[in-house]
């Protein structure tokens, strides 16, 4: 059921962020305490503000209670993916070749399942990521496939 909200819900929201010039990151529908969510993630280059991420509420809202794909009471969210953004997509890990990344796997390489690091470079089939293990620099290639969660990694 959920994956069909979602997948509804992209497909009510993407002509309203083609005409805006806005990218789709990501869509949950998720169930907090008693209350359901579903959360929509936009983004442009330089980032979203919040007057975009209210006019899309307001468009998507409107297509939502035309189409009614979820039954029952909800509350909707769209906002910036943030600093931490998740990186969903082969393009969104080319398109940060460069930033810092922080990636959960499915199983361990090197007896480590995350790693937190520079991504240096990326092809179809791997990550590459530079890190800092102890006092030594280490390079990294990670299978895409063995790629659970990766968002942008803030440094402090």
């Amino acid at each position: 059921m959920s994956s069909e909200i979602v997948k509804t819900t992209e497909e009510l929201i993407e002509p309203i962020l083609q005409e805006k010039g806005l990218e789709l990151v990501d869509i949950e529908y998720v169930k907090e305490g008693k209350n359901w969510f579903l959360r929509v993630y936009i983004d442009k280059e330089g980032g979203v503000d919040i007057d975009e991420c209210g006019t899309v509420s307001e468009q998507l809202g409107e297509k939502l209670d035309k189409n009614d794909p979820v039954k029952g009471a909800y509350f909707l969210e769209v906002s910036s993916p943030g600093v931490e953004r998740p990186l969903k997509s082969k393009a969104d890990f080319e398109k940060n070749i460069g930033s810092r990344v922080h990636l959960k796997l499915y199983e361990p390489i090197n007896g480590e399942k995350e790693y937190e690091g520079t991504l240096v470079a990326f092809t179809d089939e791997k990550a590459i990521i530079a890190y800092k293990w102890k006092t030594r620099d280490k390079q990294e290639e990670i299978p895409y496939g063995k790629i659970a969660k990766a968002r942008l990694a803030v440094s402090l």
